[in-house]
């Protein structure tokens, strides 16, 4: 009963294949890098078979192409690159792992896993960095222009009576004489604190940035 239930998978050959990773990187400038591991997973109650194809197996050397993997574990399987020349360089190569249980021949499923040989992790780190500031870049410009619609105007409006209303005012209470300046003929309402100058000075520094955008 157990294998009746399982041979409309066998026939349509759409069990799930569990493979870490789905992507082979191999670096030119990096030996360590020539030999990768897949890692076949079998989470289910019964044995599985596999075997490893490639589309070009001249330029690969698999370790155990074919095997068992026993319910709920995993096994290795180690790839070497034996043809790491620059004619290889950005050409995109694929792994097929199909599944059967021990006593089919017929697939119950398939995942592909594809390959690729680069000249350089450096130079690759630098390309997605590079990728990485022109996106931050983009997105910056966009919000840019996003705040600023008025920004395209050929005419400019000048500052308003506000703003310029503010800004004297800012500049008059810095002319007002400090508390303790006994010497001034300013009547001592209008003796402005430090902080109180301090702030004034602050908000005069926005409205002249301001006036120079305008």
């Amino acid at each position: 009963m157990h294998q009746q239930k399982r041979q409309p998978e066998l026939v349509e050959g759409n069990l799930p294949v569990f493979v870490f990773p789905t992507e082979l990187l191999f670096y030119a400038d990096d030996q360590s890098t020539h030999k990768q591991v897949l890692t076949l997973y079998n989470p289910y109650e019964f044995a599985l078979k596999f075997k490893v194809l490639c589309t070009t197996p001249n330029k690969y050397v698999v370790a155990d192409a074919a095997g068992a993997v026993k319910p709920q574990c995993c096994v290795d399987i180690v790839i070497r690159h034996r043809d790491v020349r620059s004619c290889h360089y950005g050409v995109i190569d694929k792994f097929r792992l199909q599944v059967s249980e021990q006593s089919q021949r017929k697939a119950l499923g398939r995942k592909e896993v594809v390959a690729t040989l680069l000249p350089s992790a450096k130079e690759q780190q630098k390309e997605e960095e590079e990728k990485r500031i022109k996106e931050h870049l983009t997105e910056s410009l966009f919000f840019e222009q996003s705040f600023q619609p008025g920004k395209n105007r050929t005419v400019s409006s000048g500052p308003s009576l506000l703003t310029v209303f503010l800004g004297v005012v800012c500049i008059a209470a810095l002319m007002l004489p400090t508390l303790g300046d006994v010497e001034s003929l300013v009547p001592l309402y209008l003796h402005l604190s430090v902080n109180q100058k301090l702030v004034a000075a602050y908000i005069l520094g926005l409205i002249t940035m301001a006036i120079l955008r305008t």
